[in-house]
């Protein structure tokens, strides 16, 4: 079966979901993982890998039901198998089914950093296990891991919304929480250049050989998909099939890569606009108000403070140009409101954009020191970094917006001052095989949404291009993460159960929602 792209009668079809991908959405399991008094060593591998049994997390949601759960323990640094060993919490949530398959299927996470058990519930809402058993792995690094590699200081200084985010000054802040993070970590005897997508793949290899399990199905969403690609190119075996929802392809991550993600969610976003008559005749040049209000908040940021119900207080916050192209990557998930918010900011009410940045940063302490920076920084600071100069990557970010500031070109959506806390993070540079494309027969799945501000739909067509058996499927006005999409969801399932013909009929029904229309 060659590579296929489905087409809808008004063009690519696409799909997207609202996940904890990505430094932005940060996925909490607000419960710890239960201690492991009666754990014992239940299955061991040929190598250095042990699956050791153990009770599962307290706090996994709800709709998780008769899980089995356990460690897979693994050697921190394979270069150095007799030295430090870490723990990986795995959670195995049986089929629905009576008559399941014998393949089950594992889940690659996104962030790099985020947590996976949180997530798990998202999995069985979208029908994953119906049919097949799922198997959720804590990546290393990552909540529910062992050691987990949190940087609290960064939680509480990105919390801090009334800074100006393109301030030298925030820059000089983030780099200084990374190094005493890097310091903490490091007194504690933890490698931090083991913590990469290479090692990260080597687990997953080793997860499936301990567990006995011949082949089985791969879901990878956002950075689980530059993983999984990863995967399928250095540990084929026992791969049965892979989906990847929302691509990042290896050999293209980078800093300057993240603007083609952005200029392609924001033509989608306001052409869709444009196509409904109710938004063209309110907000007839609403795109160009946008570019020109990053300009001027830029030159000129704006300060408000609002309530945050989360934190059932006050925050002042700080707009400038950096803050809104990230407020957009943040909003494309919920684009229906964007231009009566781009509008209201432009006649001077800039509060419904200001909360919603404030609650996407300033999280409440009880959620901060949960997310696994040690992965994140160890995958971005070694893997995508040193491969882009500085100028190749304002070159990338000047094509995609030439109408921006220089100041805001220079801090790459989702990632701002990446190249100074990699400055203190200090991690070794990754081989460049890292960054080889993958080529492979392994049925494949490449599905994501045309609002994806974060791994844009064109990306899923690109690593398609080597990968033979596969088809690429994307969904009009879906955002990051495909799989919260019924459609998508519906798609992904059909994947795994008919992996020649999948059933992508209900695509041609996904269209943009309708645009929140304010009054005159």
């Amino acid at each position: 079966m060659g590579r296929r792209n489905l087409h809808s009668g008004v063009g690519v079809l696409r799909l997207r979901l609202l996940a904890i991908a990505g430094a932005i959405a940060l996925g909490v399991l607000l419960a710890g993982i239960g201690a492991a008094t009666s754990a014992r060593v239940t299955r061991m591998s040929a190598g250095d890998a042990r699956f050791v049994s153990a009770r599962c997390p307290t706090g996994l949601p709800a709709n998780v039901k008769n899980p089995r759960c356990g460690y897979l323990v693994v050697p921190e640094n394979r270069a150095r198998p007799a030295g430090r060993k870490i723990r990986l919490a795995v959670v195995r949530i049986p089929a629905v089914s009576h008559d399941p398959s014998r393949v089950p299927v594992v889940y690659l996470n996104g962030g790099p950093g985020s947590d996976a058990l949180g997530f798990s519930g998202e999995l069985v809402d979208a029908g994953l296990n119906h049919h097949r058993e799922v198997i959720v792995l804590a990546q290393r690094g990552t909540y529910g891991s062992k050691p987990l590699l949190p940087c609290r200081p960064l939680d509480n200084f990105r919390a801090k919304v009334g800074r100006r985010l393109s301030a030298p000054s925030t820059g000089r802040g983030l780099a200084a929480a990374a190094a005493r993070c890097r310091a903490r970590l490091r007194a504690r005897g933890i490698d931090l250049a083991a913590f990469n997508t290479i090692e990260n793949a080597a687990d997953v290899a080793d997860l499936r050989q301990v567990l006995k399990i011949r082949s089985w199905d791969v879901f990878a969403h956002s950075y689980g998909t530059e993983l999984g690609l990863t995967y399928m190119r250095l540990h084929p075996a026992g791969i049965h099939s892979v989906v990847l929802d929302g691509t990042v392809p290896p050999s293209v991550a980078s800093l300057g890569w993240t603007w083609s993600s952005f200029r392609e969610s924001f033509d989608n976003i306001f052409n869709a606009c444009r196509a409904q008559k109710p938004c063209r005749e309110r907000y007839p040049h609403i795109a160009q108000t946008y570019v020109r209000l990053v300009n001027r908040l830029a030159a000129h940021p704006v300060t408000t403070s609002v309530w945050v119900p989360g934190l059932k207080r006050r925050v002042t916050v700080n707009l400038d140009g950096d803050a809104l192209v990230n407020w957009l990557t943040r909003q494309s998930h919920f684009a229906a409101t964007v231009p009566l918010e781009i509008d209201e900011l432009a006649h001077g009410h800039p509060r419904r954009i200001a909360l919603e940045w404030a609650e996407a940063r300033a999280t409440a302490p009880a959620h901060r020191g949960i997310f696994g920076y040690g992965l994140t920084y160890g995958v971005w600071c070694s893997e995508w970094l040193p491969y882009q100069t500085k100028r190749q990557e304002l070159r990338l970010a000047r094509r995609a917006f030439p109408g921006f500031p220089g100041s805001v070109l220079a801090q790459a959506p989702q990632l701002t001052w990446l190249r100074e806390i990699c400055h203190s993070w200090n991690v070794p540079k990754a081989p460049a095989s890292i960054r080889d494309v993958t080529r492979s027969k392994i049925p494949t799945l490449a599905i994501t949404g045309t609002f994806d501000a974060q791994t844009g739909a064109q990306w899923g067509s690109y690593a398609a291009r080597t990968l033979k058996n596969s088809i690429v499927v994307e969904l009009p006005g879906v955002a990051h993460g495909a799989i919260a999409n019924p459609c998508g969801a519906k798609v992904i399932n059909s994947f795994y159960n008919h992996l020649r013909h999948p059933d992508t009929s209900c695509v041609r029904s996904v269209h943009p929602k309708k645009f929140v229309i304010g009054p005159p």
